[in-house]
């Protein structure tokens, strides 16, 4: 059985920076869970941060290039007020990708609009609420490792793709 990384906080774990969820009713998402696929993961928790923590972005959305530039060095991830959170971002990213590949993983579901789990979007690092194409850390990382990732408003993309690992017999 393919196993699915998830957000935990799509799970209804209140693991965001204010303290809150953001938890899916999507069906796919249901079934999935009842067949225990589910991975349930929240990089910046598990890097070390608090919940509720301060907002999170990564800084000038790094020109579109978000978690990739991150994961170079070549971008921050920073609060409001300027602190640098980006060791624990990084941290996370890597224990998510730890995870994963002890799980066999291959599809991940994360947060849309996440310093860490954007997939198609971030913020703009300028801490008002816009956006910006791009990724977070964690969905960079383990893109470059070959595991898919999908926001939560891509679930039916998911469920495709992962069809199409088990027609082709792709094995881990």
């Amino acid at each position: 059985m393919e196993r699915i990384l998830v957000s935990a906080c799509l799970l209804g774990s209140r693991v965001r920076y204010d303290g809150g969820a953001k938890t899916s009713d999507d069906d796919l998402l249901a079934r999935w869970r009842a067949e225990g696929r589910l991975v349930r993961f929240c990089p910046e928790v598990e890097g070390g941060l608090p919940v509720p923590r301060p907002p999170a972005e990564i800084e000038g959305g790094a020109g579109g290039a978000g978690g990739a530039a991150v994961l170079a060095g070549a971008a921050r991830i920073l609060t409001p007020e300027g602190d640098d959170v980006t060791a624990a971002f990084l941290s996370g990213a890597r224990q998510a990708l730890a995870v994963a590949r002890s799980l066999g993983v291959r599809v991940a579901i994360l947060k849309e609009g996440s310093p860490s789990c954007g997939s198609l979007r971030i913020y703009d690092g300028s801490h008002r609420g816009r956006t910006t194409p791009g990724q977070g850390v964690t969905t960079a990382l383990l893109e470059l490792n070959g595991i898919r990732v999908f926001g939560e408003d891509r679930i039916p993309d998911a469920a495709r793709h992962l069809e199409s690992l088990t027609e082709r017999g792709d094995p881990r």
